[in-house]
């Protein structure tokens, strides 16, 4: 018999909460139980298994993400990826999972869809939709986790650089003005996304561009 008061999303919620405090390695059946106040067979009519809840956890992080692919595709694309970065930086614990599990829903798969679409119509291939989107994800995940430098459960102290200004002088400047802060953080985020925004183009286009595959 279901438990009143309780649902898959009370759920996911309490799953959440559990990985924002200890990370996701705290994450079991009985463990989330615990947190509701109920036995963890209670919980497999809300979700059918653990992995679920692991998927849960993802879509969930999706649906706080911005992603309206309308207009110029770099601009809906940028939009995307500082969402996605607010989203982890809202959720460290769930890095790990993010960093290693596909998405599987059909909530996470319908976005990814609607985004390839869009870009197929831009010009790019079927694969190529899908490495830009995986690939701004990757930088997105990749950059937050240098930000976040530790996630709930592994938060052993991070030993500092021990720099001498006189071999290592760039570098000392760079510490000295500020390198690890918010806002450097933020202007690194933005400098590297530009980057990869401005390289990101159709095989084809790239290749017509550098004068390359053209007969002679």
């Amino acid at each position: 018999m279901k438990r009143a008061g309780l649902s898959t999303d009370k759920v996911l919620r309490a799953a959440l909460d559990l990985v924002d405090r200890e990370g996701v390695a705290a994450l079991s059946m009985r463990r989330l139980g615990r947190e509701l106040g109920v036995e963890a067979m209670t919980l497999y009519y809300y979700v059918p298994n653990k992995d679920a809840v692991l998927d849960g956890l993802i879509e969930r992080t999706l649906t706080d993400v911005d992603l309206r692919p309308e207009g110029p595709w770099r601009a809906w694309a940028q939009q995307f990826a500082t969402s996605f970065r607010s989203a982890l930086l809202a959720h460290p614990g769930l890095l790990p999972l993010v960093a290693t599990r596909p998405v599987t829903t059909s909530g996470g798969l319908d976005t990814a869809e609607h985004a390839a679409q869009a870009l197929v119509e831009e010009g790019f291939s079927a694969s190529e939709a899908l490495h830009v989107i995986t690939t701004l994800a990757t930088f997105v995940i990749g950059q937050v986790l240098a930000e976040a430098r530790r996630t709930p459960g592994h938060d052993e102290p991070e030993p500092e650089p021990d720099l001498d200004p006189t071999r290592h002088p760039v570098l000392t400047q760079a510490l000295t003005a500020g390198l690890g802060t918010p806002e450097d953080h933020q202007d690194r985020f933005a400098f590297a996304l530009d980057a990869l925004l401005v390289g990101l183009q159709p095989r084809g286009r790239a290749t017509d561009k550098a004068g390359l595959g053209k007969q002679t």
